[in-house]
């Protein structure tokens, strides 16, 4: 590392922690925007990518998994009779309303299920079992939302519009993208707190038989079963993540955000940056009379730009995790998987160095005379 990039670094103590500061309100902006897109992307998909099966199918034109709308539960033994299909289950995902002690009323999303059954189980799980979901009139539900909900144990009862249901089990991290808790029941309890009628369900998972084409599976079954549409669950899973980012504008907004603390960050490294080599401006003229090369001396600056940018990083970091790991709890987590915190390595090198080319312009067309004139 060139000495005098070091020394006029670190020359001005309140001007290198003012560069520090912008680069980690940035970096810890960016952090945050961006690992709530990631939060609420997989928030949004979380029960069709943790549902264990290769396909859903549902009524036609379903756009996500939310919007489900009921069909015939004739139709689940039309698809388990294609070759191919190794087991099927039917499921109900459906808005319906939960009533506190205090007489309040909130929405929850009842997901019914067959405790029986390898898909479409409760994951997590930090108190009670699937197979408790037995009992009469058991719910399982997410312990982030207790207080929400008005639960304060296991036992506890409540009516889900106007049935009686027993929490048996929490869960931990089952987030739900909108403000609506999944909780978890048999597939009968459901059809009663959902108002779906004896005779139907919302969709059918299938688990494809060892060996068998996905692809040609699914195609069976759309010759098979009228008035039906069959997804991949990855395909399900980009469809209901793609509707809540961006069709209903809510990833836009956050990616904007994060665009902006690039932008603010971008402004305060090169502020920082060309107010310093500003100050040093005789000292470069100084360089360029005594024959360094102008390649040198944007060296110079480009390296002070990388050294603010590895220390801001590293400041950065620190405190997005502490703000990744408080968001645990709360019902909008911030995700930090390790390939973003790789990409905000380089992004922070790129934002710095670029705001140093504002500087080195400024170099180019110094004149090395100047360091003779008075």
């Amino acid at each position: 590392m060139p000495p005098l990039a070091r020394r006029n670094l670190f020359r001005d103590k309140v001007r290198l922690a003012v560069t520090l500061t912008g680069i980690v309100f940035a970096v810890v902006l960016i952090v945050v925007e961006l690992g709530l897109f990631v939060g609420f992307t997989r928030t949004t998909s979380s029960l069709i990518d943790h549902s264990g099966a290769d396909l859903w199918v549902t009524s036609r034109h379903v756009p996500y998994v939310e919007l489900g709308v009921p069909f015939s539960e004739r139709k689940l033994y039309q698809v388990r009779a294609v070759p191919g299909v190794e087991d099927a289950e039917k499921i109900i995902v459906r808005w319906t309303d939960w009533k506190r002690p205090d007489g309040r009323q909130e929405s929850v999303q009842i997901v019914g299920l067959n405790p029986d059954a390898d898909v479409i189980r409760p994951w997590n799980l930090v108190a009670g079992s699937v197979e408790d979901l037995k009992r009469p009139d058991a719910v399982i539900m997410d312990e982030i939302y207790r207080e929400k909900l008005g639960v304060t144990k296991l036992g506890e009862l409540f009516e889900i519009r106007g049935h009686r249901a027993r929490v048996v089990g929490f869960t931990h991290g089952i987030r739900s993208f909108t403000t609506s808790p999944y909780v978890f029941t048999t597939f009968k309890n459901a059809q009663d707190y959902a108002s779906i009628a004896d005779d139907q369900t919302i969709f059918i998972l299938v688990k494809v038989a060892p060996g068998a084409d996905v692809a040609q599976v699914r195609q069976a079954i759309l010759d098979h079963v009228k008035d039906v549409e069959v997804f991949k669950s990855a395909e399900f899973s980009r469809m209901t993540q793609f509707y809540w980012m961006f069709t209903t504008g809510a990833g836009v907004a956050v990616l904007l955000a994060a665009a902006l603390g690039l932008i603010v960050g971008f402004v305060v490294v090169a502020q920082t940056i060309y107010a310093t080599t500003m100050d040093h401006l005789r000292e470069y003229g100084t360089l360029k009379a005594m024959g360094a090369a102008n390649r040198y001396v944007y060296w110079v600056i480009v390296r002070q730009a990388a050294m603010s940018a590895v220390m801001g990083y590293v400041l950065g970091m620190i405190v997005s995790v502490f703000v990744v790991h408080a968001s645990q709890e709360g019902g909008a987590a911030i995700l930090l998987p390790w390939p973003m915190a790789i990409g905000m390595f380089f992004l922070t090198l790129v934002m710095c160095v670029g705001a140093a080319l504002v500087s080195i312009s400024k170099i180019t067309s110094l004149d090395p005379a100047m360091v003779f004139r008075s």
